[in-house]
């Protein structure tokens, strides 16, 4: 039940909000491997003067953050960086201007419907 937060600077996307955040979305199905109602994504879009980025990125870089259960293998997120790249492609965004963060949270740390994850069945692996 990774939470993910998609920044960028106000302008690239226009319209496409909903797009780019389903693109990110099938990111996480292909990379993570969840299941496809499993969703919890969010787009912040910041004016060009409230986000500073490295020289030599474009309009379009973007800052793409998973927090997410400890477990992943690194195949796993292997998959989840080329998928983002893959499917943020389509709208122009170059693989260098493509940042992913993954936190990762032990599921005793992670509070769903009043309990621990770590006590619940989550209907997934998330050691995949």
């Amino acid at each position: 039940m990774p939470a993910t937060r998609i920044e960028t600077r106000r302008g690239w996307i226009g319209t496409r909000r909903p797009d780019v955040i389903e693109a990110v979305q099938r990111a996480l199905l292909t990379g993570l491997k969840l299941p496809e109602d499993d969703r919890c994504v969010r787009l912040l879009e910041y004016d060009h003067d409230a986000m500073i980025v490295p020289s030599g990125r474009g309009a379009s870089y973007t800052v793409v953050e998973i927090t997410l259960f400890s477990g992943r293998t690194l195949e796993a997120k292997r998959r989840l960086y080329a998928a983002l790249v893959e499917e943020l492609s389509v709208f122009g965004v170059p693989a260098d201007d493509i940042k992913t963060v993954l936190v990762e949270v032990r599921p005793e740390n992670w509070g769903l419907r009043g309990s621990p994850a770590s006590e619940l069945d989550l209907g997934y692996r998330i050691d995949v």
